[in-house]
């Protein structure tokens, strides 16, 4: 789904990931290829996905959530602190309905 989304269901992406945990973590070496593949790999699964940027990582949340964002063809939903949500539709199987 590339594009933008709503306001609306931006908002539902993030009542959603309220509830989530981040599952993987970005660290000192930042955006490596292996972090991407494995966000690639994730979201591909769950659709909507959290990051955590470790402290020892110097680069600014917001740039790490477009590069990875990018770099997957998924969406930044929100940047809150150090928590990166994003979001891809999964073609096949989509889980995730977004409101209209």
């Amino acid at each position: 789904m590339a594009g933008t989304m709503t306001s609306k269901q931006r908002a539902y992406l993030k009542s959603l990931a309220m509830n989530i945990d981040p599952i993987i973590n970005v660290g000192k070496a930042s955006v490596t290829p292996e972090i991407v593949t494995a966000v690639d790999e994730a979201i591909e699964k769950r659709e909507l996905i959290k990051l955590g940027v470790l402290k020892n990582c110097m680069d600014d949340p917001r740039g790490i959530a477009e590069t990875i964002a990018e770099r997957t063809k998924s969406q930044v939903v929100q940047v809150i602190g150090k928590k990166i949500v994003l979001y891809r539709q999964n073609k096949k199987n989509p889980k995730i309905i977004l409101p209209r």
